[in-house]
């Protein structure tokens, strides 16, 4: 009998900011078809929560994260908008949301679809 492994849990976490503009299309695609930054999991991978930072200082992160791992949250998706320097302002606060996040015990990845 073949043992079935358990499907990895992702989260992605977005600008607030540029939320008012972007319904997250992009993200959901690149993770639908396994590309770009998500081609590394399997089939069976979900995507269980999609949140926006919260604004600046990222002030939501802490509690979502914290509320998630209940979900048995496994990574965490920075989204592209957080990480660009043409399209966005790159977020002025990546290194601490990064850490936070890390902090919770949970992987954090670079990037969602650019």
């Amino acid at each position: 009998m073949e043992e079935k492994t358990k499907p990895t849990k992702i989260a992605v976490v977005r600008c607030d900011i540029v939320s008012e503009a972007c319904p997250g299309v992009g993200c959901f695609k690149a993770f639908n078809e396994k590309k770009s930054h998500f081609e590394a999991y399997s089939e069976d991978a979900q995507m269980i929560a999609f949140f926006t930072c919260g604004g600046c200082s990222g002030r939501r992160v802490y509690r979502l994260v914290n509320s998630l791992k209940k979900y048995d949250l496994d990574v965490v998706h920075l989204s592209s908008c957080m990480l660009m320097e043409d399209s966005y302002p790159k977020c002025p606060h990546i290194d601490t949301i990064r850490k936070t996040i890390q902090d919770a015990g949970i992987k954090v990845v670079d990037g969602t679809h650019h």
